[in-house]
């Protein structure tokens, strides 16, 4: 186990491991256990009743936070001709149209958060595959990232107002993003019921038993809240 740092060990404290919060405690107690010198995040963390062994068990989806993420969105399109136009007129940070630009992202650019393609424009995208896909960059039509161009406008401000993708990693866990510790208490739990909203919809046929198994709330650095989980599925949506 590595070694903590003191300001670690000192928010730890604040923190009874063998207790489920509820989550008003759970979202109160992040703020309060945060000691990081900025804004942190705060993160939501699911043990999942899956095997992400099995294709039919794979869990991913999108979820539209109503408070945003509290931070810049950069977003890149990969989008050609009128499509590309649309894309700029629509307030893109960048927009690629052509191998060149392909090369660059080849080359290790990839300061951006998400990338959205049109459907004529996978074919090049797919040689990214190994770049974007580790980074949960690759444009994908099950998270609505590959769009006909009429479509760009609504996705790209998706996009820049909070939309927040997950996917079940191989230890059966999802880690979405909720907001940051200067949001207020309410709106962190807003944006909590909508992230545990969308991952109940996202809940694979071929999942049996419990299926949102442990749940659990940190900021940027900080330690690790578990919540009820029965709790904070009766949330209400905002």
């Amino acid at each position: 186990m590595p070694k903590r740092g003191k300001k670690y060990l000192e928010a730890l404290k604040k923190v009874d491991r063998n207790r489920l919060y509820s989550p008003q405690e759970a979202v109160q107690l992040v703020k309060e256990t945060s000691y990081a010198g900025f804004d942190a995040s705060v993160d939501l963390h699911i043990r999942l009743g899956v095997d992400p062994r099995h294709a039919d068990q794979q869990v991913r989806g999108v979820v539209l936070l109503p408070h945003g993420l509290g931070k810049t969105v950069r977003v890149l399109v990969f989008a050609a001709g009128d499509a590309a136009r649309i894309a700029e007129a629509a307030g893109a940070d960048y927009v690629i149209s052509d191998d060149e630009g392909i090369k660059k992202i080849q080359d290790g650019w990839t300061d951006f958060d998400v990338a959205i393609a049109v459907p004529d424009m996978m074919g090049k995208v797919g040689r990214l595959g190994r770049i974007l896909g580790p980074r949960g960059l690759m444009p994908n039509p099950k998270t609505g990232t590959v769009v006909p161009p009429e479509d760009l406008p609504r996705v790209i401000s998706e996009a820049k107002a909070g939309r927040a993708e997950f996917r079940v990693d191989k230890t059966a866990n999802l880690h979405i993003p909720i907001g940051r510790v200067s949001f207020s208490n309410q709106a962190l739990l807003e944006n909590l019921a909508a992230a545990i909203d969308a991952v109940k919809k996202a809940r694979p046929t071929a999942a049996k038993g419990t299926y949102i198994r442990k749940v659990t709330l940190a900021s940027s650095m900080g330690p690790g809240i578990k919540v009820d989980p029965v709790a904070v599925q009766a949330l209400e949506v905002a």
